[in-house]
């Protein structure tokens, strides 16, 4: 971790609590409750109310309760043992994605208790696999809390989760929840890293954090330092980073897949993904104003937690397809050597940039990985970054931005976004609007005109794919969540993890 003395960081920090939480946790499959200190029981709009809840449907819906998804009632018994009445609307139009949102309103219900069990509901379309999956990420994102800074902390921990399911089900719920934990620890580590302050995580931070990782999931990895960075021209990350005291990374990691007996097979694709990993932005010398988006500046970085989190499931996940992953990370800061207004960056494919706007930074950390990456020649790039305000604007903090230069590949991107429930919306490429990044000294600027944020600064990174398939993903308005809402919780969502975990599963190189 970083050393400054007037941070006063104890060598027992870690950025990344929620791995030591999950090494904790107990997640097990029966057909028999055990020792649960919570329950929770199925209850549709119509039908059947369990019997163990001790009430009937007039009981609940004098309590405003009917069965909707979300909605829990929550009822201590006799014997010590609380039970939940947890809505799950029609029980024979129940999707994943519904589960999981109902999964973790029980989880949410029965938030004092270390101890759960969650009943599966039977007669749905929801196959046994996929239940087992959905209840697992419901519950483990929903009891997600990040507060290894507080001095006491008064969230209960998640020590023990019980699914009850038939005995004919079991293997294949026990499979789906295996699958579960493997996602949901990934996005519990994108959230840690994304809620973790700028002064407990810099770039060098975060490098020597992938450094350790790595190979604990069968990930090649490889750090550059700034003499390493001005070797390869990477002048945009260097140029950002200018005016702060603590050095850029980049970081690149490769996943291969194996057999089993851990030999390299030959891939169905090669997938490039780039993560934006601001640590801090404070705008550089187009100073951001003090509100609370400027508090949330930490997570700028948002991107590249969300990368390096997907990385970590594909290995365990059987991933078929060959991954490489650059995170650029650097803080972004004003100072005597900072960056200036009217400079003149060169990126690493050689295009010279004029810098309108010090605010704009995310564009240029992105541009060098993109060069790099088409450098490869991979089957597809997609991009993934906190980039711009517009976004958040145009599609509020549930959607995510989508824009990209092949269509089949947007809507691999799209079918990922409704396969998790991390939701992305395609924005136009706009062709007209390029000429606003003309400059009368360069090759082009980083900023364009007032309107259409998003396009114009996904124009710029096209750029530098070199004609390669490629989309952009910017997750400036989902990065957080100002309230906790279903198994999103308040503070960084991690979003972006999960989707690039099921793209990356289910990429393939296109048919020549």
């Amino acid at each position: 971790m970083t050393t400054a003395e007037h941070r006063l960081i104890p060598d027992t920090f870690t950025p990344t609590p929620s791995r030591e939480a999950l090494e904790s946790l107990t997640v097990s499959v029966v057909d028999i409750l055990g020792d649960a200190e919570a329950v929770g029981y199925p209850v549709g709009l119509e039908g059947q109310v369990p019997v163990e809840l001790g009430v009937g449907r007039d009981a609940l819906e004098h309590v405003d309760f009917e069965g909707k998804v979300g909605q829990t009632v929550v009822m201590p018994r006799r014997d010590g043992v609380t039970v939940v009445a947890v809505g799950i609307g029609h029980a024979d139009e129940l999707c994943a994605a519904e589960l999981r949102d109902a999964a973790a309103a029980f989880a949410r219900a029965a938030g004092r208790y270390g101890s759960i069990a969650l009943h599966l509901p039977a007669d749905t379309d929801v196959d046994a696999e996929s239940a087992g999956q959905a209840v697992v990420e419901g519950v483990l994102l929903a009891r997600y809390r990040y507060s290894v800074l507080k001095s006491a902390p008064k969230d209960v921990g998640l020590t023990s989760l019980e699914i009850v399911a038939p005995e004919a089900d079991r293997a294949d719920v026990a499979a789906g929840a295996e699958r579960g934990m493997v996602v949901a620890a990934a996005t519990e580590l994108a959230r840690d890293l994304a809620n973790t302050p700028p002064g407990h995580l810099t770039a060098t931070d975060l490098a020597d954090l992938a450094e350790r990782i790595a190979p604990e999931h069968g990930l090649e990895v490889e750090t550059y330092d700034r003499q390493r960075l001005i070797e390869l021209g990477c002048g945009g990350l260097l140029g950002v980073n200018a005016g702060s005291v603590d050095e850029p990374r980049m970081v690149r990691l490769r996943y291969v897949p194996t057999d089993a007996d851990g030999q390299p097979v030959e891939p169905r694709g090669t997938l490039a993904l780039v993560g934006k990993g601001i640590m801090y932005d404070s705008g550089g010398i187009s100073l951001k104003p003090s509100d609370p988006m400027h508090l949330a500046m930490k997570m700028d970085m948002s991107g590249a937690a969300a990368v390096l989190a997907a990385l970590t499931a594909l290995e365990a996940l059987g991933c078929q397809t060959a991954v490489t992953a650059y995170l650029m990370c650097t803080d972004n800061m004003p100072s005597g050597s900072a960056l200036k207004l009217g400079d003149v960056l060169t990126i690493r494919n050689g295009t010279t940039v004029e810098v309108k706007n010090t605010d704009a930074e995310g564009r240029l950390v992105m541009s060098d990985a993109l060069a790099l990456a088409a450098e490869e020649q991979p089957d597809a790039i997609v991009d993934i970054a906190t980039l711009t305000g517009a976004a958040l604007v145009a599609l509020g903090q549930s959607t995510a931005a989508v824009l990209g230069n092949d269509q089949p590949l947007v809507d691999a991107v799209l079918a990922a976004g409704r396969a998790t429930d991390e939701q992305v919306w395609q924005l136009p490429l706009e062709q007209r609007y390029r000429k606003q990044l003309d400059s009368d000294v360069a090759d082009m600027s980083n900023m364009g005109g007032k309107y259409a944020g998003a396009t114009l600064a996904a124009l710029f990174l096209s750029e530098f794919v070199d004609g390669i398939p490629w989309a952009h993903i910017d997750i400036a308005g989902t990065m957080q969540s100002e309230a906790d809402e279903s198994w999103r919780p308040r503070g960084a969502t991690g979003f972006g993890a999960r989707l690039l975990i099921d793209l990356a599963l289910g990429f393939s190189a296109p048919a020549e």
